[in-house]
């Protein structure tokens, strides 16, 4: 040991008598840096609660909790973060993978307490001092953790679309459904928007992990029509993804799509268990459309013996008769069907309820009906001349065409609608030959019709004229021509806080003369096959039932889904409305079954 050793202790007693340099106050004097990683900060208002904070925070700092002032929000979980900083170490993942970009962390970083429960609170729910700083730690403008650009979809162009009605979208490889799969942050809220609850971020891990029979299994609990919803679902899911805030939603759809591609129908029965275990019910199903096969399939499955009347010659409703082939081939739509088929649903085709089956011996015969006949029925323009030979449905545009009959539409043609049967029919008409105008009477930003249909039909050179509302259709003195007189309109706003309604303006008047002109402003029912008696103890209101719980009517045999019991008219609500139907009819059946719920 050296000499400098032994002294440099000795040394140290020199600072005792030196002035000290500690300052009294020196954190509040030293605010920090602008960009410094300080106390959070939460815009209440913008997050949706999805979560992804949690998820990403290795240290278990963050918890959801729920926030009664956000609870019932659509697309919104109601659940705000609640951190504990006792175990947060400020890493700031959570504000890189926030998809809302509503976390933040200020640039303050002075907090004393005596209670150590103070340190654990909820960002922007609980007042805190730095909740309105503007300075702190802000992830950086177009960075994300994840790719918020959706990966692209290979379809047919539109100059090819409208030569043939090959499917327009071609669907994912598993190298592009995988790096699709990836961008998923897994929070959940898709499950809660989506009609039939479909477990979402489970068969999107499915794809991750490669293991595609768990995606089908996970699917069939919920949906017995993955094919058909993997191509013309409207899927609200996606428009209440998180990662669409900030960039493109989750192309769920695609993605269910794929999963169902991967597997081939001989190996669904080995799949999704097909046995069954009877139970002595039986049960009529009258329509074969989603909403009907959807409650034929969950009954079969819990041992119900099941019959389904359908009055067409094939089974899928709308689908079948509605939807043409470029968005949904047969062979997706018959892929469901088969399989449900396979499980001993016996259906009927070709049997008209009222004509060939009466209703009221199904009501004897049967211990339960459900009833999912859809809209089959054309609304009237209410104008006059509608009744032209030269004035056709679209409804039967669309069924002659899915039948392979020719609709005899001419070159010109006008469409009347907004809605997805008008774009059906427009994109049709291209396919035909002919030149399309679609008239609809309010503006383009106000179609019913699906974003994707409407951008598609413009892109294959349908023309759209908004604001266009038909006052009478006239006779050319031609059998193959037909004139309509129709007047621009003005978008008037309602006193009443409603939308703006669309105000004709008598100065403003057209005519045109084309080959056809297609009417598709909506549809209506027809029970006509329930007698006024049985009818009169229904609750019927415009041609539609009111559904109780589960689904079930004024009549305890009797429960009702579909299109002709609710007001989305698409297929995941109707599917969804079987499979509630199902399990109402189970327990209206088996009740000792569920008499401790």
């Amino acid at each position: 040991m050296s000499l400098k050793d032994l002294l440099s202790p000795f040394f140290v007693w020199q600072r005792a008598f030196e002035k000290p340099w500690t300052n009294m106050r020196p954190i509040e004097e030293r605010p920090g840096a602008p960009a410094y990683r300080g106390f959070h900060i939460n815009l209440a208002d913008s997050c949706i609660g999805c979560g992804s904070c949690h998820t990403i925070c290795q240290n278990e700092a963050i918890d959801m909790v729920p926030v009664e002032e956000f609870s019932g929000r659509p697309g919104d979980s109601g659940l705000r973060p609640r951190f504990d900083y006792g175990r947060c170490c400020w890493c700031a993942l959570c504000v890189d993978i926030c998809t809302a970009n509503s976390l933040h962390m200020s640039n303050e970083y002075t907090w004393l307490a005596r209670d150590p429960t103070d340190y654990h609170f909820t960002a922007g729910v609980e007042e805190k001092p730095w909740q309105d700083s503007e300075l702190g730690y802000h992830r950086a403008e177009g960075y994300h953790l994840y790719p918020p650009k959706r990966i692209d979809m290979d379809m047919l162009t539109a100059d090819e679309s409208v030569q043939s009605f090959d499917e327009v979208v071609n669907g994912y490889s598993e190298e592009q459904a995988k790096l699709e799969a990836d961008r998923c942050v897994e929070c959940g809220i898709c499950v809660a928007t989506c009609p039939a609850h479909m477990d979402v971020p489970d068969y999107i891990r499915s794809i991750r992990d490669g293991d595609f029979e768990t995606g089908l299994q996970l699917m069939y609990r919920t949906n017995p029509f993955p094919a058909t919803c993997g191509r013309i679902c409207t899927h609200r899911c996606e428009e209440v993804c998180p990662v669409g805030i900030t960039g493109q939603p989750i192309a769920i759809r695609w993605l269910k799509r794929f999963i169902v591609d991967q597997v081939d129908s001989i190996d669904y029965a080995r799949i999704l268990d097909s046995e069954i275990i009877e139970n002595g019910h039986k049960v009529a199903v009258i329509g074969a459309g989603p909403g009907g096969l959807s409650a034929a399939y969950y009954l079969r499955k819990k041992g119900y013996s099941v019959t389904v009347y359908e009055s067409q010659e094939t089974g899928g409703g709308m689908l079948r008769y509605g939807v043409p082939s470029y968005r949904l081939p047969d062979d997706a739509l018959d892929k469901d069907i088969d399989y449900i088929i396979s499980v001993g649903v016996d259906i009927r085709y070709n049997t008209i309820i009222g004509k060939d089956v009466m209703f009221e011996d199904l009501l004897g015969e049967y211990d339960a009906i459900f009833l999912s006949t859809g809209l089959s029925v054309p609304s009237s323009m209410r104008i006059n001349g509608e009744d032209h030979p030269r004035v056709l449905s679209g409804l039967q545009v669309l069924a002659d065409v899915a039948r392979g009959k020719d609709p005899g539409i001419g070159r010109k043609v006008a469409v009347i609608g907004g809605g997805n049967v008008a774009m059906d029919a427009a994109r049709v008409s291209r396919r035909l030959g002919a030149d399309v105008d679609i008239l609809y009477r309010r503006r383009i930003s106000e179609m019913p019709a699906d974003p994707e249909e409407i951008k598609e039909s413009q892109e294959e050179k349908c023309n759209l004229v908004e604001k266009a509302i038909p006052v009478e259709i006239m006779d050319t003195g031609s059998k193959k021509q037909v004139t309509i007189k129709w007047g621009e309109a003005e978008m008037v706003q309602d006193p009443k806080g409603g939308r703006p309604r669309p105000v004709l303006q008598e100065d403003r008047m057209h005519t045109e003369t084309y080959d056809c002109i297609i009417s598709a402003i909506g549809q209506g029912s027809n029970l006509d096959f329930i007698t006024p008696a049985v009818q009169e103890q229904l609750a019927i209101e415009w041609g539609k039932f009111t559904p109780g719980e589960y689904q079930r009517s004024e009549l305890e045999k009797i429960f009702v889904g579909g299109d002709v019991a609710n007001r989305t008219a698409d297929a995941i609500s109707a599917i969804e409305d079987g499979h509630h139907a199902a399990r109402g009819i189970d327990r209206f059946l088996k009740p000792g079954a569920y008499a401790e719920n």
